[in-house]
């Protein structure tokens, strides 16, 4: 179970970092350029790795139902507005929400379809999740406000 915990961790780091890179580029350019070559260079970088553990494509199949392949759009969707969304509030904030947001619809979708646990405790948990983000966002509010100096009076103007 460790090694499990230790992947996911990784997993975090890399969707972190990805996420940053693909952030600057999206500002650079745009949130759809950087989403494009988000996938173009994966796309490129997962054919090598298949080629190199398997026997390539020969044992790639299209035996699932079609809607098993929407997972490719909404991945690009999210590279999309994380690219739009990261450079504007922060990779910090943007992880917490995006955070959040899986939460919210991970306890939908176990509801809906699998119905195991405490709804109330699920509830309970994306509450604190979401709190968590309010207490974070309005503690660097105060710090903002505490930084800002006043602007100075402006100088009076004769009227002549």
């Amino acid at each position: 179970m460790l090694i499990y915990i230790a992947i996911a961790l990784l997993n975090g780091v890399c969707i972190s970092l990805s996420r940053s890179v693909n952030g600057r580029l999206g500002m650079a350019r745009s949130a759809f350029y950087a989403s494009l070559w988000n996938h173009i260079v994966g796309f490129l970088f997962l054919t090598v790795v298949i080629f190199a553990m398997n026997d390539g494509f020969s044992g790639f199949h299209f035996n699932a139902p079609w809607y098993a392949y929407v997972g490719g759009a909404l991945g690009a969707l999210f590279v999309t507005i994380n690219s739009y969304i990261l450079p504007r509030t922060g990779s910090t904030q943007a992880a917490m929400l995006i955070i959040s947001g899986q939460m919210i619809s991970g306890v939908a979708i176990d509801q809906l379809l699998h119905s195991t646990g405490s709804l109330w405790m699920k509830f309970a948990g994306v509450t604190l999740i979401i709190a968590g983000i309010w207490v974070s966002k309005l503690s660097a509010l105060r710090k903002a406000r505490a930084t800002i100096q006043p602007n100075p009076a402006p100088l009076a103007v004769k009227k002549i």
